[in-house]
């Protein structure tokens, strides 16, 4: 289930569902902690009109559209239940001043005869993400809201209508001693004022409205966050004092200025994909904590059929999604982003597999032996990678404080390792993970990122006038290039390998055909861009893939089976090569045909413009986790990429 809203601060994200339900609530961390990771966890949205309670989540009764109609990230939920004959309308916003989810709830009556409507709010946490029975909510009759707590985290539940607070509500137990949740005692139109409950508990708030014929009332909802139940309290008396209207017109203000950068350049951006462009900013913003880490995904559908989720920082996603940014000339977020990376650093100059948005490590199953070779659980490229996008940030920057900042706390214990972690019998670096996680190996796109994070090192050198580590960075970059011209080409498929595996101390190279050998190689200028193993290549893919104007989706490689339905197809279609494959088009030229691309992937995005990690090519269904920050970097760098060409 993707999820078509996302709402964020950069330290309060939430989730919208298909049915504009609360699905992920992240505090303090934005992908880390996750309140509302679980099934019975959903905050239910229903109404009762005419002696029956319906709510949103009654899959057969409501239709729903969703979309961010401004540029702000303030979501727009509209759903449609023809047969009570109402509507509600959501303008949903988290506050860019404070964390406080709000929502102003627009109930309209499509009957001819006016109607008493009760608006029933649910909320169910497992605070802290913990599965233990410790979380404790209560009534606050001086402050007229809910209060959800447990140990440094509070949560402040509350609303009004026409200035008055809401005049139902119940505290209940749900997933044990056989309760099922407190919203079961709405279903008869009054709650019963239960007013505290300890373990695993739930709430609900009910607004009774009265609408006239055809005509609609409003009622605003907000949860306030905080660390500690005097700042929940706070947040709470601020959207009482300024309200919700105010508050979502300050938030707006506030996305309208960041959004600025993008804004300068979106008349040079086609007409029919400034909406697309401006979102997926946004979106990719959204995924952003503000102490630097750069979330994959806060979308936890996974957690339904895997062990994990993506809510974490890889560096090399966090990598690829900056570069939109640095081009358009954001600072803070690079900044930022960078002091996450060096404080992660090993000792030994190399960045691991994942981090929690707290910079804590994150889970793993990479481990430190792989058969007769014993090696550092990482993918090498995120190192480089990183050491790369930094050059890029100085080099548009030009300021000489962030080498000062970077450059040697770094930088250099960075660009030593990539200089040293080499095979001595082929040159090329030594194995590690590959960027898809899956296979310990050297391969061709970390080899190409090494190669230009290498190079990119040895010019920030030259700048600091550290000739030693300038001359060594760019010698052991030449010396990779050299190795990979003699290792990773495979003539006979006139393809990239995907790299070389050292079995039995022997290098033995893999001959699939992986699009990021390829186009690792192209971006990271391994090989020469009108040279003929970068243009066999090209062909190879199309032709393997069976790419066209009306099918230019490409998998990650052949028979890729993640999350394959059916085994007829190669892989699914994953947004990232894809696009990858427009960029090498802009480049030699064929803009027409990078534009059906960018046309496709537009056709494939969310009505919100969320776009996920992968498209089925059954039945062109997108495949959570939807929003994939990676996804919506490669689409804004591609539309950076034809403005530039052109």
């Amino acid at each position: 289930m993707a999820r078509p809203i996302v709402l964020s601060n950069g330290e309060l994200h939430v989730g919208l569902n298909k049915y504009g339900l609360v699905h992920d609530f992240y505090y303090p961390y934005v992908g880390f902690e996750n309140h509302a990771a679980g099934s019975n966890l959903r905050h239910k949205v229903g109404i009762f009109v005419d002696g029956k309670i319906s709510w949103l989540d009654d899959a057969n009764d409501w239709t729903f559209r969703f979309e961010y109609p401004n540029t702000a990230l303030i979501g727009h939920t509209r759903a449609i239940n023809e047969k009570l004959e109402i509507i509600l309308e959501f303008d949903d916003a988290v506050d860019a001043e404070m964390s406080s989810f709000m929502r102003n709830i627009h109930v309209v009556n499509l009957k001819n005869t006016s109607r008493e409507i009760t608006l029933y709010l649910h909320q169910a946490f497992a605070i802290g993400d913990s599965r233990s029975n410790t979380d404790t909510a209560q009534y606050l009759p001086d402050s007229n809201a809910i209060l959800h707590y447990r140990g440094r985290r509070a949560f402040v539940i509350s609303g009004d209508y026409k200035g008055k607070p809401f005049d139902q509500y119940s505290i209940g137990l749900f997933g044990i001693e056989g309760h099922e949740g407190s919203f079961r005692d709405a279903e008869d139109g009054q709650l019963d004022r239960n007013n505290v409950e300890h373990g695993r508990v739930d709430s609900v708030l009910g607004f009774t409205v009265n609408v006239a014929a055809q005509s609609s009332e409003r009622v605003h909802y907000w949860i306030g966050a905080g660390m500690s139940i005097r700042e929940a309290l706070y947040i709470h008396r601020q959207m009482i004092d300024d309200g919700v209207n105010k508050r979502i017109h300050t938030t707006a203000q506030w996305w309208h200025t960041w959004l600025q950068p993008a804004l300068k350049l979106i008349d040079r951006v086609p007409k029919d994909h400034r909406s697309l462009f401006l979102r997926s900013v946004m979106i990719m913003k959204s995924q952003m904590d503000k102490r630097g880490a750069i979330i994959a995904s806060t979308d936890s559908t996974m957690l339904n059929y895997s062990r994990d989720a993506y809510a974490y920082s890889w560096p090399r996603d966090g990598g690829h999604v900056l570069w939109p940014f640095i081009r358009m000339g954001y600072k803070d977020e690079p900044y930022r982003f960078f002091e996450f990376c060096r404080r992660g650093m090993h000792p030994s100059g190399y960045l691991m597999h994942k981090y929690r948005a707290d910079g804590a490590l994150g889970s793993s199953w990479h481990p430190y032996v792989h058969g007769d070779i014993v090696a550092p659980p990482i993918q090498e490229d995120e190192t480089a990678l990183v050491v790369f996008m930094f050059a890029q940030f100085y080099n548009i920057q030009q300021d000489s404080t962030l080498m000062k900042d970077f450059y040697s706390s770094m930088i250099v214990p960075m660009a030593d390792f990539l200089a040293d972690f080499v095979d001595d019998e082929t040159g090329l670096p030594k194995p590690s993970y590959d960027l898809w996680e899956q296979d310990f190996m050297t391969t061709t796109y970390s080899t190409a990122v090494t190669y230009a994070g290498l190079l990119a090192a040895s010019e920030l050198a030259v700048v600091a006038g550290d000739d030693g580590h300038a001359v060594k960075w760019r010698t052991a970059a030449d010396d990779i290039q050299v190795a990979a011209h003699k290792h990773l080409c495979n003539p006979d498929r006139k393809a990239f390998h995907k790299g070389v595996r050292f079995e039995n101390g022997q290098a033995v190279a893999d001959p699939t055909i992986d699009n990021s050998a390829t186009f690792g190689a192209f971006m990271f200028g391994l090989f020469s861009l009108d040279g003929p193993e970068l243009q066999q290549s090209i062909e190879t893919i199309v032709s393997l893939f069976k790419v066209s104007d009306q099918s230019p989706g490409l998998p990650r490689y052949e028979n890729d089976d993640y999350r394959r339905t059916d085994a007829s197809v190669t892989g699914n279609y994953w947004f990232i090569p894809t696009l990858w494959h427009a960029q090498y088009l802009i480049e030699i030229g064929k803009a027409d045909s990078a534009q059906v691309i960018l046309d496709w992937v537009k056709d494939h995005a969310l009505s919100t413009g969320m776009l996920s990690e992968q498209i089925n090519p059954i039945d062109n269904e997108a495949v959570a986790p939807a929003p994939l920050t990676w996804s919506q970097a490669e689409y804004v760098s591609t539309v950076l990429d034809s403005i530039e060409k052109r």
